[in-house]
């Protein structure tokens, strides 16, 4: 770069300068400040090289119009992930971290056309048919429970004790995961999002959700895994557990992160001191720390022009919704009240179908929780909080905090329809036995 430039400079940790190298999304520089590398790849114009992990090349959309253009023409840009040329060409190492999260499976997020459409409306007619109420009760229940692991202790990390574990449990419940398979479940779906030992979570979830497909077609019930098996568009085994690795991994991961980020809001903020701003909260999270900030995979059907780039079919395309999101042109609309939606949730024909129940759940956590732990307060600075790294996730690592320890923990009440009622604190402290899995506790101390 030469003095007389008037290009900014790259990040601190960014190898990327004027020779076109590409922008790493993968390092712990730009999980600390991704608006930075944002700010940097916006001014090259509305698509930047980005590498996802090492070797792992794509092309991220940053900005708002152009994101929408990509999400909503479903005819030049394919979901389907047998498209992708660099990993047909055997440049993606088979044990890459975010391969889990790319990689075609036969479910409504990577199919296109008529196929997309049947997957879709078997997921969306199953959703429909959960009962907000039994939601509610179900977080809440969920929460009561994960607050007697730590509730007597007087502090705990509302990341990983708290926002990690919830959605997981509210699914397995929902989706009627028995003891066995919801602890695989869990440990699948932790495995792909963290990136650890990815090949194998990722086998371990399919596995599980495979033998769940075989209950349910034995016996069904009164959950959506049931739903999805009856719908009319007829689905079969195979594609029902990998509806099933969707709905639980795509579902949970950013529900994780949206309920963290919107308590990190909360407990570093003091325009939300007063606790009843968490409708608020939650819209400001979605707006500037969305939980999925880079994903939305696609792949131009054919050669083009796009953006004022040269793109190749099969290249990998992305769409940042955090750059999207905070870039100018929404953020000009915003300030001046306009009612144009942010991009958290997506647009377009693949959308998030369950945006509704993912609102409620984030509500009913964190309402819960700060009605149980009313003086809960961050137990450290704020500036010493760090942040998962990964391309695709906006996540803490961890959220410490204090409070005043609870004298008295909860227990479902059978005869009140699985609501809650008082009981003693265990002798353990609320201690997880490491012999169990984290499902099968919470079944045994719901049904106990």
């Amino acid at each position: 770069m030469s003095a007389h430039s008037t290009d900014p400079a790259p990040p601190p940790g960014c190898p990327a300068h004027d020779s076109g190298l590409s922008v790493p999304l993968y390092g712990p520089e730009f999980a600390a400040d991704p608006q930075a590398y944002y700010e940097y790849m916006r001014h090259h114009g509305p698509t930047a090289p980005v590498e996802l992990a090492p070797g792992v090349e794509a092309t991220l959309v940053t900005d708002y119009t152009t994101a929408l253009q990509l999400l909503q023409d479903s005819g030049t840009f394919r979901k389907d992930g047998r498209r992708w040329r660099d990993l047909n060409e055997g440049r993606i190492s088979p044990d890459s971290p975010v391969l889990p999260l790319l990689v075609h499976r036969p479910n409504c997020m990577f199919t296109d056309g008529a196929e997309h459409l049947r997957l879709r409306q078997a997921v969306t007619d199953s959703f429909a048919q959960v009962d907000s109420r039994r939601l509610s009760q179900s977080t809440q229940r969920v929460s009561d429970y994960l607050i007697t692991q730590f509730g007597t202790r007087g502090s705990a990390d509302l990341l990983n004790d708290y926002a990690k574990q919830l959605p997981l449990f509210v699914f397995n419940e929902l989706f009627g995961c028995p003891a066995d398979i919801g602890d695989r479940v869990m440990f699948g779906i932790a495995g792909i999002f963290d990136g650890i030992n990815a090949e194998k979570a990722n086998a371990v979830l399919f596995q599980a959700v495979s033998e769940l497909v075989q209950i349910k077609r034995n016996r069904p019930g009164d959950d959506v895994t049931s739903w999805l098996m009856q719908h009319q568009a007829r689905l079969n085994d195979e594609e029902m557990a990998h509806q099933l690795v969707l709905l639980l991994g795509a579902g949970a991961e950013p529900l994780r992160n949206l309920i963290g980020n919107t308590l990190h809001r909360l407990l570093t903020n003091d325009r939300y001191a007063n606790g009843g701003l968490i409708d608020e909260a939650i819209d400001d999270t979605l707006w500037e720390n969305p939980p999925m900030a880079n994903y939305a995979p696609h792949y131009p059907a054919a050669d083009m022009e796009f953006a004022g780039q040269k793109v190749r079919a099969g290249d990998l395309m992305l769409i940042s919704f955090a750059a999207a999101n905070t870039g100018p042109t929404l953020t000009a609309a915003r300030q001046a009240g306009s009612n144009r939606s942010h991009l958290a949730w997506s647009a377009g024909p693949h959308a998030c179908p369950s945006k509704e129940p993912a609102r409620l759940v984030t509500v009913s956590a964190i309402e819960n929780l700060l009605n149980r732990l009313p003086d809960v307060e961050l137990a450290v600075p704020e500036d010493s909080l760090t942040w998962r790294p990964g391309p695709f996730n906006r996540a803490l690592a961890t959220l410490p905090t204090r409070f005043t320890p609870m004298r008295t923990v909860r227990r479902p009440d059978p005869s009140a329809g699985g609501q809650t009622a008082a009981a003693g604190t265990p002798d353990d402290g609320g201690s997880r036995k490491p012999e169990r899995g984290l499902w099968s506790s919470f079944l045994t101390w719901w049904k106990g």
